[in-house]
């Protein structure tokens, strides 16, 4: 009938797209869910209705995991230079500028030693936001850096990743990162003291393939993608289809290459268990 006609800017029943206020409401990538975000913040970033783990960045995982007021950042200063002077769609020197400004980090790792239900830890948490995460010179140095200290005052390491992989703009100089830091692990293993490897998504390319996999125990979120290439290019590389789901935590657990999945609101708990564990053996 003629009567009736949709009036200008009514919502059609159709469209699914629902506007989100800024600073104030968050949806869920996984179930659309409209979260405040305090409450989301309360349940240490996990959807209350789906458990989906959203990315959070290493201030929001000091406050979940380190005892308050008691993280000390080391080597906060440190900024990666351009000994390639790199440029792709803008200078690599203009990229850092811009990811130093908009995240307020200086790399894509944060490093220091902090407490745990009590007891002191060096601690490395890795920023997707810092250019994917990826791991360059300054990266790998932090690391390597904060494994000493690990070491020489004979305290747990926990590293959380959480990167795209090797930084392409330093080329031979990101990958070298691989070898220091595996080295200085060794090292930190014929020392005896514990490396829980805290993978979460996405950890892939030479952080799977270094520092990421070398854990004394390799602890996984749910449902996070880790891997070393991704599934087009394995595919394209062995040319078979690829099991469902396989670069998904469960699926590496299941096989053997992830120890354990715990949820991140468990996870402080469960950090402190193993490591009572180990420090008694």
């Amino acid at each position: 009938m003629g009567w009736f006609s949709k009036s200008k800017g009514q919502l059609d029943p159709k469209t699914k797209k629902i506007e989100v206020p800024d600073g104030k409401w968050l949806k869920c990538p996984s179930c659309d869910e409209i979260i405040h975000i305090k409450t989301i913040e309360i349940n240490s970033w996990v959807c209350p209705k789906c458990d989906y783990h959203i990315r959070i960045g290493s201030n929001d995982y000091i406050q979940i995991l380190i005892d308050p007021k008691t993280f000390r950042e080391i080597n906060s200063s440190m900024k990666s230079a351009d000994p390639l002077q790199f440029r792709d769609t803008k200078k690599y020197t203009d990229r850092i500028k811009s990811s130093i400004a908009s995240t307020g980090l200086n790399d894509a790792v944060k490093t220091g030693i902090g407490e745990i239900n009590g007891r002191k830890v060096a601690i490395g948490i890795m920023d997707f936001e810092f250019i994917g995460g990826s791991m360059g010179s300054v990266v790998g140095e932090k690391i390597a850096r904060l494994i000493d200290k690990a070491r020489d005052s004979k305290i747990p390491l926990i590293i959380i990743s959480k990167s795209g992989g090797a930084r392409m703009m330093e080329g031979a100089f990101s990958l070298m990162q691989m070898a220091k830091t595996s080295a200085k692990l060794a090292q930190l293993a014929k020392s005896k003291i514990p490396y829980l490897s805290i993978l979460t998504d996405p950890t892939t390319g030479g952080t799977t393939a270094s520092y990421a996999m070398l854990g004394d125990m390799n602890i996984a979120e749910p449902n996070a993608l880790i891997g070393f290439a991704g599934p087009r290019v394995i595919k394209q590389t062995i040319g078979k289809d690829l099991p469902k789901g396989f670069q998904k935590s469960e699926f590496l657990e299941e096989h053997g290459f992830v120890d354990l999945i715990v949820d991140r609101r468990e996870l402080k708990s469960k950090i402190s268990t193993i490591l009572d564990y180990l420090s008694d053996n």
